[in-house]
């Protein structure tokens, strides 16, 4: 074998470990991702539980994301904080509002759901601002200490525009102190409609994509084509070099 016919041998089984090396990656995050979407999916099924039991298991070091929770308390409406979201294919806002919990024990800002991008203003939609003592079943969501991604929008607190949510910003917005005064997670209240329609509830995102296999389909399907290619061309570079030989 020839010095150049060497190269193009060590070139192909690289590029097909590279390959199947991506592609047993996608296949562990599609065990991965199973996982994650049963579990969800169990979690959203259970029955509710006091938003007390969410926070001690959070205080613990557990994981509370999509765990139903049951809450009561009244709303602060001067503090609602808007973040840019689209529902059903329509731009608008998630609307969070604190709640006051009832046993006094802090406060908890609630995702109470979806408005059009036009019914920002409170004065447009004030039927929906309820007064007095609520009742809340909903889904508990970690709360992020950062901005997840460089490509993300800087949140604009002085114009009330979020587009990620920072819960020490909007806290901060709404004339509360952390840590201690405002609990450390959202909620996501459910469907349960509101007063004139609006905010929507119900807009907590469980359908996640799961397009592992058909990326780990690609990588082996691009490796066996590589084998194929590559084998077919060697194989006649090898002839022809022994045919040089002779």
């Amino acid at each position: 074998m020839s010095r150049p016919t060497l190269v193009i041998l060590l070139a192909v089984l690289a590029g097909l470990a590279v390959l199947c090396a991506l592609g047993s990656w996608q296949v562990q995050r599609l065990y991965w991702k199973e996982g994650l979407l049963a579990t969800i999916e169990a979690r959203i099924s259970a029955e509710p539980r006091p938003l007390g039991e969410a926070v001690a298991m959070l205080e613990d070091g557990g994981d509370i994301e999509y765990i139903p929770v049951h809450l009561e308390g009244r709303f602060l409406h001067d503090g609602e904080q808007h973040f840019f979201a689209t529902h059903k294919g329509a731009s608008g806002w998630y609307v969070y509002t604190p709640l006051e919990l009832a046993d006094g024990s802090g406060i908890v800002f609630v995702n109470r759901g979806f408005v059009p991008y036009d019914r920002k203003d409170v004065a447009t939609r004030s039927e929906g601002q309820i007064a007095g003592e609520v009742e809340i079943t909903g889904l508990a969501r970690t709360a992020p200490g950062e901005k997840p991604s460089s490509v993300v929008p800087d949140n604009d607190p002085e114009k009330n525009v979020y587009y990620w949510k920072d819960l020490a910003g909007m806290s901060a917005r709404a004339g509360f102190n952390m840590p201690g005064k405002v609990v450390r997670m959202f909620v996501d209240a459910d469907d349960e409609p509101n007063p004139g329609g609006l905010p929507v509830g119900g807009v907590t995102m469980i359908d996640l994509p799961n397009n592992h296999l058909q990326y780990a389909i690609t990588w082996f399907g691009l490796a066996l084509a590589l084998l194929g290619v590559g084998g077919r061309f060697l194989y006649a570079r090898m002839v022809s070099e022994r045919k040089t030989v002779r």
